[in-house]
């Protein structure tokens, strides 16, 4: 009986991500902040994983973003580390320091503190990008989760979505 760290669902969701990019020759990296490694995590769950997740990213800290990632300080410091604009560098960030095809990026206010009224607790902004796209074709997007919701539970969320945009005909 095959025992599981993360929830079924997510499981499956990962399980998903790996063979149906496995069956299309595609590989993929992620760049997490409030997710904490935890896309990554899912993914190399999954036995056979490698011929996918090329590798993960977990830039928690702005000087992560900014020093692993490349991404302009300035962007932070506009925009917020809880933005599109910063989701979208985080991205593109990963695609230029590693050899995947595609990268997912997500930042957010998991709490139960650090929310604001404009970035309330459960914001979280996630960003795709394909190598070889255009740059400045933005897939970017942001969910409220809720502010009712656990720590745990955004980050889940978070997860799933995650999981979601790395699906070949995912969102």
């Amino acid at each position: 009986m095959d025992s599981h760290i993360l929830p079924p669902d997510v499981y499956e969701l990962a399980q998903r991500v790996i063979d149906e990019n496995k069956a299309i020759g595609r590989t993929v990296t992620v760049a997490e902040s409030c997710t904490g490694g935890l896309v990554a995590a899912a993914l190399t769950e999954i036995p056979g994983s490698s011929a996918v997740f090329h590798c993960g990213f977990t830039t928690y800290s702005n000087d992560a973003k900014i020093g692993m990632l490349d991404v302009p300080q300035d962007l932070i410091e506009v925009f917020g580390a809880v933005s599109m604009a910063v989701a979208w560098a985080m991205a593109q960030g990963a695609l230029a320091h590693s050899d995947a095809d595609v990268a997912v990026a997500i930042s957010g206010v998991a709490g139960p503190g650090g929310g604001t009224e404009q970035k309330p607790v459960g914001t979280v902004v996630f960003a795709k990008a394909g190598r070889g796209e255009d740059p400045e074709n933005i897939q970017a997007d942001r969910k409220d989760f809720g502010e009712d919701k656990s720590r745990a539970d955004i980050r889940l969320q978070a997860v799933i979505c995650a999981l979601e945009l790395l699906l070949p005909d995912g969102p």
